[in-house]
């Protein structure tokens, strides 16, 4: 439910150096760009899975070239590869640098520019390699038992940040040694899983030392600590920080295991530095306790949530040094056990630990940020969300905040050029996949060039349904942002059945997403109308719309979605009587309730990975802070009334005597946040109510779709429904 980043990586010292050529699986298929059959210039879930997907791009140390990861699919031989590209800058064209069926990514310069890092899994398990910036040269730089996925090199080339996973049975009790083939496990804490895998380890940064030909001598900064870091399930290498002197390493770590971390979202910044093996946490005192809470009951309105402004009780993650070293900014929430809390950047001065906020202005969320890189050190860029678009941002360090970008689209910073006059950003919307772009502020206008053209052959040969912005009042007099994406080719004549979209989170925005899944487009080129509203709970329309929908699923983000549905239904083009509802995550909840809730206005419903049972969804869930916060409370705790939380005794599971509809439901069985015995308990009741149904499980997948005949499936099973009831 919630989306954020994930990479976990480890590695150590090899005897000599291994070749991809020679040690590269030769079973595995070599999958690059693929080609599709065109029968037409709609959008179809083969030519979705064709497309290629951007990773990370990165410019040289003189700005003449860049390195950067492309993942390609095959759906025939179900599997993806993931290879580098070089690009000239002068004349933005690429070479492949990958020639082997071994997936490389996480490319990076090295200091002086002549050699290229990156992960390669060329020897049967990832690791840290190296080669000339013409991908001539592999060597293999790491040779790590468990793999590597991840690395960060000191600015003076002569450390390096390692992250590997270490035993942790602090939550599974470890196995009897003479009992290897058994598969019970003993648990005694909760975080006994997470998100999809059980917790038998947790991932910890190493220092190593590297000479130029080889990495060595390993060393764990959380040695002995039960501890996570990055933090799982999504944290990666963007959860650490260098100081520019290479003295000192920032990560983020949230100490805790167990119960405690499980009601918890407090996770702290820290210092470590390597040649005095000292640690100080910048977000807490030395000997900080935090006060006793009730692990059942929401934190928002105990006591105990309500620290002094210097402490940071919620969310800190992602650090990064200032140019000149004298700060270290970070991405920070307010309050404990709000996951949804708004994320704000606070910039930490190192001589005398003062901390400013300096996103206070914008009343949203900063997404990712940067530095930039002159010697003053008194800005920095973000992007953040604000009326559904993601824009790019500056604030100096007194929190003026200015707006750089106002396209109808998103973007992701992922850092600057070399010369620190640019953005290297990526940018996607409804109606276009990710591509790199070099974004360049200047006092009047900022510059927008693209400079990756990945999918230019597919997008050339589509055409794509018109997206509008359409503004919808709310039953008590508010407005409601709502994205309409027309079919192709459309004939404002005709009428045509038509979609509710339902968001998940439930505190994501519905801004200019591509997905690979849910995606706008390829519902269009099937020949709907699609309606997605920016609904009660999201971001971008301050914090009064935003909270909202805390312990209120029911109410009046509910009232947004009829609000939004009823209004488009005024247009003559609309088909009142072919309407359906789609959703996933909190948008499945969003469906099970409306089935029970909708007075006979749509005719069909699918749910993916949805909440059907509030009060079992409680104790099914790992992170607790998640129900604690949302819910209010345990469906054991009264009012004085003898009343539980609202959230519970409006379950959608207590109105299916209403249902009268046919509900597909979807889910994935190894998704632990959203158990999928929900979606079979909303499939058996609708068939046992004499409801037409269709339960789609995948045993393999989680709270996605990851692979590429799954993918497939999902789309065809989804559209198969749709029509089956819509386009009669």
């Amino acid at each position: 439910m919630m989306n954020v980043k994930t990479m976990i990586a480890a590695a150590t010292l090899v005897a000599a150096p291994v070749t991809a050529q020679t040690t590269a699986d030769s079973r595995r298929p070599v999958i690059g760009k693929q080609q599709v059959e065109w029968k037409s210039d709609l959008l179809t879930p083969e030519i979705l899975w064709s497309m290629g997907r951007i990773g990370h791009f990165e410019m040289s140390p003189d700005g003449k070239s860049a390195v950067y990861a492309v993942t390609y699919f095959s759906v025939e031989q179900n599997a993806s590869h993931t290879v580098l590209y070089r690009m000239e800058m002068a004349t933005k064209r690429s070479e492949l640098l990958t020639q082997t069926a071994a997936n490389e990514s996480d490319a990076v310069f090295l200091p002086g520019g002549q050699k290229i890092a990156f992960l390669s899994d060329a020897s049967g398990s990832t690791q840290v390699w190296e080669m000339g910036v013409d991908g001539s040269q592999r060597r293999q730089l790491s040779d790590e038992e468990g793999g590597v996925s991840g690395f960060l090199f000191s600015p003076d080339g002569r450390k390096v940040l390692l992250v590997k996973d270490v035993p942790n049975y602090t939550s599974i009790q470890e196995g009897d040694a003479d009992l290897p083939e058994a598969s019970g496990m003993v648990i005694n804490d909760l975080m006994y899983k997470h998100w999809d895998h059980y917790n038998t380890s947790s991932p910890h940064p190493f220092i190593a030392d590297f000479d130029g030909t080889k990495i060595a001598g390993a060393k764990d900064v959380l040695e002995d600590e039960p501890y996570e870091s990055p933090m799982k399930p999504f944290g990666g290498i963007e959860q650490f920080a260098w100081s520019p002197d290479s003295k000192t390493l920032a990560y983020t770590c949230r100490k805790k295991t167990g119960r405690d971390y499980a009601i918890s979202t407090d996770s702290d910044i820290y210092l470590y530095e390597w040649e005095s093996q000292k640690t100080v946490n910048l977000c807490k005192p030395d000997g900080y306790k935090a006060p006793v809470a009730d692990p059942t009951v929401s934190l928002e309105n105990q006591a105990v949530n309500k620290a002094s402004v210097d402490y940071n009780m919620g969310y800190d993650q992602n650090p990064q040094f200032s140019p000149d070293g004298r700060y270290v900014a970070w991405l920070s929430m307010e309050r404990d056990g709000y996951e949804s809390d708004r994320t704000r950047l606070c910039v930490y001065r190192l001589k005398d630990g003062q901390k400013t906020y300096v996103t206070e202005s914008f009343e949203s969320g900063v997404n990712d940020f940067c530095w930039d890189a002159s010697a003053k050190s008194d800005k920095i860029y973000f992007t953040g969300v604000w009326h559904a678009r993601t824009q790019i941002y500056s604030t100096d360090l007194k929190g003026n905040v200015r707006q750089l970008t106002d396209d109808v689209c998103d973007y992701a910073i992922s850092s600057l050029t070399p010369d620190g006059k640019s953005i290297l950003a990526t940018r996607h919307s409804i109606s276009s996949a990710d591509e790199v772009y070099l974004v360049t502020p200047g006092k009047k206008k900022t510059e927008v060039e693209q400079l990756t053209f990945e999918n230019k052959a597919f997008f050339d040969k589509l055409t794509m349904g018109e997206v509008k912005e359409r503004w919808v009042e709310t039953v008590d007099g508010k407005r409601e942002l709502c994205w309409v994406i027309y079919p192709p080719h459309f004939d404002a004549s005709k009428k045509y059945p038509t979609l509710l979209y339902c968001e998940g989170g439930p505190q994501s925005p519905v801004s200019q997403f591509w997905s690979y899944r849910w995606n706008f487009q390829i519902m269009a080129a099937n020949g709907y109308i699609v309606i997605a509203p920016n609904r009660r709970g999201l971001p971008g329309f301050g914090m009064e719309w935003l909270e909202a929908i805390s312990g209120d699923y029911s109410g009046l983000c509910m009232q947004d979605y009829l609000s939004a549905i009823d209004d488009i239904c005024r247009e003559p083009y609309v088909d009142k009587d072919r309407l359906g509802c789609v959703g996933a995550s909190f948008g499945g909840y969003s469906v099970y309730w409306l089935a029970g809730h909708h007075d006979g206005r749509f005719k069909c419903f699918i749910a993916h990975d949805g909440i059907f049972n509030t009060q079992q969804q409680y104790v099914e869930t790992e992170e607790m802070w998640f129900p604690n916060w949302d819910m209010g409370a345990a469906p054991w705790h009264k009012d004085a009334q003898g009343r539980m939380q609202k959230v519970f005794e409006t379950s959608p599971h207590l109105s299916v005597d209403k249902w009268d509809t046919p509900i597909l439901c979807i889910h994935g069985q190894k998704d632990f946040r959203i158990e999928y015995t929900q979606a079979e308990s909303a499939f058996n009741a609708a068939r046992l109510r004499g409801i037409p149904a269709q339960l789609l499980l995948f045993p393999d997948e989680n709270h996605w779709v990851l692979k590429p005949q799954n993918g497939v499936l999902w789309q065809r099973t989804f559209f198969r429904w749709l029509d089956r009831w819509l386009k009669k």
